[in-house]
């Protein structure tokens, strides 16, 4: 098992992963990265400058993923996590704590400020998580996700 970055033959395997999340755990399906169209091409979304996506890969299966990248519509020193995503085979083990610490330590090193991110009410394991590296809740959303079903938002001071 290890973690790297994104490569463009992951994109599929990637797109099926968080799809298969959703309609397992019976996730909202609009307003959410279900249908959002960087789902099937995040190695295409992260090029960008400022923006990374790592997966969790054994033996050429992608297993997990997640991303950091400028939150849309804001000041250039907030990042966005992204798309954090895990089989269920693995929750639990310690790969969320892995994947959550190479993208904190990569938006440091990126210079950004803060980190926002936005989740589902019913994911609270995920929240959990969030909370132990210091994500503190937020009223209202900031930037332009267009994820309006994810009423959890969070916010974390790097």
């Amino acid at each position: 098992m290890r973690i790297r970055e994104i490569q463009f033959n992951d994109n599929l395997q990637l797109e099926t992963l968080i799809k298969f999340i959703f309609i397992d755990l019976h996730l909202p399906l609009t307003g959410t990265v279900y249908e959002d169209v960087e789902t099937t091409r995040l190695f295409e979304s992260y090029q960008e400058k400022n923006a990374i996506y790592f997966v969790i890969e054994e033996q050429g299966q992608v297993k997990g993923g997640a991303g950091i990248k400028a939150l849309n519509s804001e000041a250039p020193s907030i990042c966005e996590l992204q798309k954090m995503y895990i089989t269920t085979e693995l929750r639990g083990k310690g790969y969320g704590k892995k994947l959550m610490v190479s993208c904190l330590e990569a938006a440091k090193s990126m210079g950004y400020k803060q980190c926002y991110l936005e989740t589902l009410p019913e994911l609270k394991t995920a929240q959990k998580l969030y909370e132990q590296y210091g994500f503190e809740y937020l009223e209202t959303s900031i930037g332009n996700t267009g994820h309006n079903s994810c009423s959890v938002r969070m916010l974390k001071t790097l």
